[in-house]
């Protein structure tokens, strides 16, 4: 604004100044900010969570949020000018013996290094943190009164457990389940024969959490993967419904953007456009 002189104002003066200086944000600082949310410590003994590849004393040009790293997923990122792909999913889950380009791994190290694109994965740690990956699914449901299903020591812990606003028949909860997550096919155990009402769920492989469940008195079990021998003996006991994993997982780099965005919301981040499920239907 122009006082009685002609004269930039004060408080035209700063704002001009703030649009000529923004903050810079490196690699570290989005690392920092997840696992702020999401300590490493709170992962799984098995997995193998944080920075997979690349440093991060580099400049933030954008962010590219996924489940899955693929070649396609670092193709984009690239051609969105993003050099940091932050996936749920670590991409070297397992050590690699040779960078070479036998496996899909592999091949993802080298085009991520060739095009100075780092990688990190949020994956368990996200799954056990309050707010995480399970909370992320139960607030899609509309589930109340949540807590953990199998707490941990240190805190957080697998799986979650909470109240649905009203109970409901088996068959109503199956269909609610599939309407929010968009799944064509359900598979499920045979149809309780009494209300729902308390859900236990736990994205991804959590077929592990059907007994936890059971003692915690759910009425239903939600999960991603379910082994064939695990539905036997169910029956009338609790409702098992598998929505598959990519399905249940599939709003976590929603979850992700908006944890980097409460802290650095000028941020440019893009969720995937590629769908990395590896399993097709018919």
């Amino acid at each position: 604004m122009l006082d009685a002189i002609g004269h930039l104002t004060e408080n035209h003066y700063l704002c001009s100044r703030k649009t000529l200086f923004f903050e810079i944000v490196k690699i570290q600082d989005v690392v920092t900010t997840l696992e702020r949310f999401a300590p490493l410590p709170l992962q799984e003994s098995y997995d193998n969570a944080g920075l997979q590849v690349g440093l991060t004393a580099a400049e933030v040009s954008g962010v590219l949020l996924c489940l899955d790293v693929t070649e396609a997923v670092i193709d984009e990122a690239v051609r969105l000018d993003c050099n940091l792909v932050v996936a749920h999913h670590p991409l070297l889950f397992r050590p690699l013996r040779r960078v070479g380009g036998d496996t899909q791994a592999e091949r993802c190290v080298r085009l991520a290094v060739r095009h100075d694109v780092a990688v990190y994965a949020a994956h368990t740690n996200l799954d056990n943190q309050l707010g995480g990956v399970n909370d992320e699914m139960a607030r899609r449901l509309g589930l109340s009164h949540v807590v953990r299903l199998q707490p941990h020591p240190q805190g957080g812990g697998a799986g979650v457990m909470g109240k649905l606003e009203e109970p409901m028949s088996a068959q109503s909860f199956l269909a609610l389940a599939k309407e929010v997550f968009g799944v064509a096919c359900l598979q499920h155990n045979q149809l309780l024969n009494r209300e729902v009402r308390m859900v236990g769920l736990c994205g991804g492989a959590g077929d592990f959490l059907l007994p936890e469940a059971v003692a915690q008195g759910c009425d239903a079990f939600l999960t991603g993967e379910m082994h064939y021998h695990q539905y036997f003996g169910y029956e009338n006991v609790i409702q098992i419904g598998v929505l598959g994993h990519y399905q249940s997982e599939q709003f976590t780099p929603h979850l992700m953007q908006r944890i980097l965005h409460a802290e650095w919301p000028d941020l440019r981040t893009h969720v995937t456009s590629v769908a990395t499920n590896p399993i097709h239907y018919m």
